[in-house]
């Protein structure tokens, strides 16, 4: 089995929004993810989504953009990020989702040997601007985290993905509470997006040996990446 990943897809079929502004490589970026993605994708593989899928404000808005996902090749996983304002309580997001598509919130899912965790992550102190409301909602966040890391360790998969939307570390790949939970849980890999316009050359690509990816769509060149294949 295979695990590629690949985040902040902005889908906006219902509630149309241009990604131009971010650069002209977005254009049309909706069919060059779906295309890509048929030519990279199999449907024994598994397909991490880790944030900002659509910019719909709704779940009826979002699952327009869901359903156009679900029938991509895959299983699919889902967690949260900072623009996806449609996602409503797990338990109605889980009973309204296509089949083979699974969404994650302080928790895990294993698939095959595979167990799969995330959480939203949040910007993290240091920052230009932190606010003690930022700061509360990091702490609640490395909670969620703590969760996350905790179910899919009971899950006694051989290996274990981490899912995250912001970046772990601080500025200049500094610790953050992120990197602490990463040291103490070991997953086999991380991914995270939200870094719009960063190459990934230029992108966090390991913590204390756990390779770290960046997938966002944009350094990805709108292509899911591999990170993990198990025999």
């Amino acid at each position: 089995m295979r695990v590629f990943a690949i985040a902040d897809l902005h889908l906006s079929e219902a509630q149309p929004k241009p990604m131009t502004v971010f650069g002209s490589n977005w254009h049309g970026h909706p069919e060059a993810i779906f295309d890509r993605w048929r030519e990279t994708v199999t449907d024994e593989d598994v397909v991490l989504l880790p944030g900002d899928l659509s910019w719909a404000m709704k779940l009826d808005g979002a699952l327009v953009d869901l359903r156009r996902v679900a029938e991509l090749p895959g299983t699919k996983v889902l967690s949260r990020g900072n623009h996806d304002y449609w996602w409503p309580s797990i338990s109605k997001l889980r009973a309204s989702l296509p089949p083979r598509m699974h969404a994650l919130q302080n928790d895990a899912v294993r698939l095959g040997d595979v167990a799969v965790c995330g959480t939203r992550g949040w910007t993290t102190p240091g920052v230009e601007g932190w606010t003690p409301e930022d700061d509360r909602i990091y702490r609640r966040e490395l909670e969620r985290l703590t969760l996350a890391l905790q179910s899919a360790r009971s899950l006694n998969a051989p290996a274990t993905v981490l899912m995250l939307h912001y970046p772990p570390s601080a500025p200049g790949f500094a610790r953050s509470g992120f990197t602490d939970l990463i040291e103490e849980y070991r997953p086999t890999a991380v991914v995270y997006g939200h870094l719009h316009g960063v190459p990934v050359e230029r992108s966090l690509r390991t913590w204390a040996g756990v390779p770290t990816h960046l997938v966002a769509a944009d350094a990805l060149k709108f292509r899911p990446k591999l990170v993990l294949e198990t025999h």
